[in-house]
């Protein structure tokens, strides 16, 4: 007897559902939460290391053409344009055209601001982790559990 195995569509949960789930995790009221919305696609749209290293390389406040960017990140171009591409889409960067090229800059002072706040408390993460590493250090030694 052979078993007769049914293929059924991946389910996807439909708006309802996903809402249903968002407001069960996080209530929010409807004027609260398309301002999250956004927040959270911000903290998306940095959330990739190369994203992060461009972002630093446009913290002079200057405009860098594309082939600046490339230069200095080593990513072949289509790759190099969808991470500026997502950077746009969040407003974290804004792009003009002259000529055939390409011009980039951080859209607002404060996305420095935020760079520079991410660095400080990523340091004091590290200072923490190593005192820490420290403290294991100075524990003593486990007597040796080995049988002869």
């Amino acid at each position: 007897m052979r078993l007769r195995v049914s293929c059924v569509p991946r389910c996807t949960p439909g708006r309802a559902e996903r809402r249903w789930y968002d407001d069960f995790i996080m209530p929010l009221s409807n004027s609260q939460r398309p301002l999250y919305e956004v927040k959270a696609g911000v903290f998306k749209g940095l959330a990739h290391p190369i994203r992060i290293h461009i972002l630093e390389l446009l913290c002079d406040s200057q405009e860098h053409s594309v082939s600046e960017l490339q230069a200095h990140t080593g990513l072949e171009a289509s790759h190099l344009s969808q991470h500026l591409a997502v950077l746009r889409r969040n407003r974290v960067v804004s792009s003009v055209r002259r000529g055939s090229h390409v011009y980039y800059r951080v859209t607002s002072h404060e996305v420095v601001e935020l760079l520079g706040s991410a660095r400080r408390f990523l340091a004091e993460v590290l200072n923490f982790e190593r005192a820490q590493i420290a403290d294991a250090d100075r524990l003593a030694e486990l007597p040796s559990t080995t049988s002869s």
